[in-house]
């Protein structure tokens, strides 16, 4: 075979891999909210968004309003999954414009709400190998039980998380954290706002860090992930990242003064074993990975709904939620 006829052949194989591996473009994003069965305790929740051809029309998710078509038929196979871990005290809505965005560039997207650290139940804030736990009964679930498990392809999943639900997916990924780190750590920056989070809730930090290495769930299914402004970021080193071989996208709010630098994200960053693509967001807070606040969750939640002077959040989710879907595109090629 010469070398003109091969690089022909290997250019149809290419065009041939991209169609069948190209999501598709869906006109409307169908969702529908889910229980979870989870052994012994109660059922989890979690919403699914996913392409449809039916008519999207608005629909109150929470305090905000999505335009979706609730329960209606899946269009497409071979479908991309994604799933989404929120940060501490959210829910499976907080990051909702990262979904819609993913379901309709042709991805299922699926996120769960994190039984003990969610807005309405602080009681396990502190037990942190529960969410990996969690987001790997959600993957479960979505090729086992749910009703579009044969559209979906199963080399091809993702993991996005914001926060705590940064870490969540770092140990999804085959991290190892050191949660004895984190008392000494806050004994030294007890002006942190996540360690005054932690002081003010009553956690016993020192109890928290007996955690036999086996408690951390990994799931190999995950090929690559999302993370933006990872909590706790200092527990894991070297050693605890050398198991997340998987292409890492990592993003840092340049004005972090929840998880202040350089000790969040720049930890994850520096000691991966395969270097990840990093985005800093110039005069970004914390907080504005989270989608624009309405005017009443602006009443009730000001510290993490006001951006810095200058800063649009509107328009950086705007950015920001077609970044991450290249991003999947990509690395799940």
């Amino acid at each position: 075979m010469t070398t003109e006829t091969t690089l022909k052949l290997m250019a149809t194989i290419a065009v041939v891999w991209s169609l069948v591996c190209a999501p598709v473009l869906a006109a409307d994003v169908g969702f529908e909210e889910v229980k979870i069965s989870n052994g012994a305790e109660p059922p989890l929740t979690a919403g699914i968004w996913y392409p449809t051809a039916a008519p999207a029309t608005p629909h109150a998710l929470g305090n905000v309003t999505q335009t979706v078509a609730p329960d209606a038929p899946i269009m497409g196979d071979r479908l991309p999954l994604v799933v989404l871990s929120h940060g501490g005290g959210n829910w499976y809505g907080g990051h909702y414009d990262t979904a819609l965005a993913l379901a309709h560039a042709g991805f299922v997207a699926a996120a769960i709400s994190h039984a003990g650290d969610t807005f309405d139940d602080q009681s396990r804030v502190m037990q942190l190998w529960r969410r990996p736990a969690q987001l790997h009964r959600l993957v479960d679930y979505m090729f086992q039980e749910w009703r579009g498990q044969d559209r979906l392809d199963a080399a091809r999943v993702g993991a996005f998380g914001f926060s705590n639900g940064g870490f969540t997916v770092l140990v999804a990924a085959g991290g190892v954290p050191d949660l004895s780190k984190i008392a000494p750590f806050c004994e030294l920056h007890a002006d942190h706002d996540l360690c005054e989070a932690l002081q003010h809730a009553g956690v016993d930090l020192r109890s928290a860090a007996n955690v036999p290495v086996d408690a951390w769930v990994h799931d190999p299914r995950i090929k690559a992930v999302v993370i933006a402004a990872p909590s706790f970021g200092f527990t894991f080193g070297r050693a605890g990242l050398s198991g997340v071989r998987i292409p890492v996208q990592l993003w840092s709010a340049e004005q972090d003064r929840h998880q202040p630098h350089p000790d969040y994200d720049e930890p994850v960053r520096d000691d991966l074993p395969r270097t990840p693509g990093y985005r800093v967001v110039a005069n970004a807070g914390h907080y504005d990975f989270l989608p624009p606040c309405d005017a009443r969750l602006l009443r009730m939640r000001p510290e993490i709904c006001k951006s810095l002077p200058g800063f649009d959040r509107a328009a950086f989710h705007e950015q920001f939620n077609a970044d991450v879907v290249q991003s999947f595109k990509a690395m799940l090629r």
